[in-house]
């Protein structure tokens, strides 16, 4: 099993750049030992039972010795709480919060989406509402990754800022689009634990008594924008990812094109990313990595639709596996991307497991897209460059209107 998660350090430093308003993205690529051919259970399940599952001094002293920026260092339990995101559960409110900077030029945070059926959804918060404050600690002036894991109780709202980033390893997802509560590597929370919401609308101000619960992440979702125009999001990859995105274009409708948004896509489970290439491909290759110095394969399943156009969103939120399929989809001439540049994160880590159970996840290579390119720091350059987030998406689809439409 291969997969790209992400890492809260620049959220917890605000060290990313971005245009103002759009969230700050982490990420960083990695591949399980399974992946070429070894046993495949999962590193954090390994752990002896009488180890001391908040320990993680070795990962810690084998990471802070690699000199490796996209390293990244977890406790067993910190990393059981990795899988079990990656496996698409959670404990949380079901609320994404990105930061925003006011009329004033007073940075804060904001909801960005609500999940449907989530406590934050039953509890009526809708995106756009301001958060002040969760359990009576204020947040404007914290890192998202502070805020995502105050919200799943993972972090203590009395810690100073930055607390986040070590709080749940090295965290799992600032906000490249925004940072999500279903996100963070630690477990956080029980479910049915309360959080306390403090939250503004309009110029009214309420709070939200919340209860966190149990939820599956939903990283796909599809709707008809236009005529003849379907957008597919993909929030990140997790398991079964792929046989969602499969299922969404096999459900468009006659005529229609995809505007496959991949705009503050963080990663995920890399051969999820290779799956949903497998939609808009009929096989072939979807990237390679290096493991060591030896060369790794990803393709794409046979099959795919071959014939609807697609139109990729990107910004500097779309990252790792999203960059993979990106590029992938250019490189086959399959898509035309649209936005501002990528993030930039080509690197693979693979993950150690230590004698004490904590888990230390070193650079092991670098991936490339189909035609050998390696995605580069500055990020992928879109087709067409769009620099107002806002205006993007209306861009993506002029473009995918012309292309339907045989233009």
């Amino acid at each position: 099993m291969v997969f790209a998660g992400v890492l809260a350090t620049g959220a917890a430093t605000e060290s990313w750049s971005g245009e103002p308003g759009a969230p700050v993205p982490e990420s960083a690529d990695r591949a399980l030992p399974g992946a070429a051919g070894e046993d495949g259970s999962r590193a954090a399940r390994q752990a002896d039972e009488g180890r001391d599952a908040d320990s993680d001094e070795a990962a810690e002293r084998l990471v802070s010795r690699s000199g490796d920026r996209w390293s990244a260092a977890y406790t067993a339990r910190e990393y059981a709480g990795l899988e079990r995101t990656l496996d698409g559960e959670y404990v949380g409110t079901g609320i994404s919060v990105r930061r925003a900077v006011d009329s004033t030029g007073r940075r804060t945070v904001v909801v960005a989406r609500v999940q449907d059926g989530s406590p934050a959804a039953k509890a009526g918060i809708r995106a756009g509402d301001r958060l002040h404050a969760v359990d009576g600690a204020k947040v404007g002036d914290r890192p998202v990754t502070d805020v995502v894991g105050m919200l799943r109780g993972s972090v203590d709202g009395g810690a100073g800022d930055g607390a986040g980033a070590q709080a749940y390893g090295t965290g799992k997802r600032g906000d490249g689009h925004a940072a999500d509560d279903e996100a963070t590597a630690d477990e956080g929370a029980a479910p049915g634990s309360p959080v306390v919401l403090d939250l503004g609308r309009d110029g009214r101000r309420w709070t939200a008594d919340v209860e966190r619960a149990r939820l599956t992440a939903g990283t796909v979702t599809s709707d008809k924008l236009a005529p003849h125009v379907t957008r597919i999001r993909i929030t990140r990859f997790t398991e079964d990812s792929g046989s969602q995105v499969r299922r969404a274009v096999r459900d468009l409708p006659e005529g229609d094109g995809i505007l496959l948004d991949l705009r503050g896509n963080s990663g995920g489970l890399v051969t999820e990313a290779a799956d949903a290439a497998s939609a808009l491909l009929d096989g072939g290759l979807v990237a390679t990595y290096d493991d060591d110095g030896t060369q790794r394969t990803l393709h794409a399943a046979p099959g795919g639709d071959t014939e609807a156009p697609v139109v990729v969103l990107v910004d500097g939120g779309t990252m790792s596996a999203a960059e993979l399929l990106t590029g992938a989809l250019r490189d086959r001439g399959r898509a035309v991307v649209v936005g501002t540049r990528t993030f930039g994160k080509g690197s693979v880590q693979m993950p150690h497991q230590m004698p004490d159970g904590s888990v230390a996840e070193l650079t092991v290579g670098d991936y490339a897209t189909p035609s050998g390119r390696a995605v580069p720091e500055e990020g992928l350059v879109p087709d067409l460059a769009v620099p107002s987030t806002r205006d993007a998406e209306a861009r993506a689809r002029s473009v995918l209107s012309g292309l339907t439409s045989g233009s």
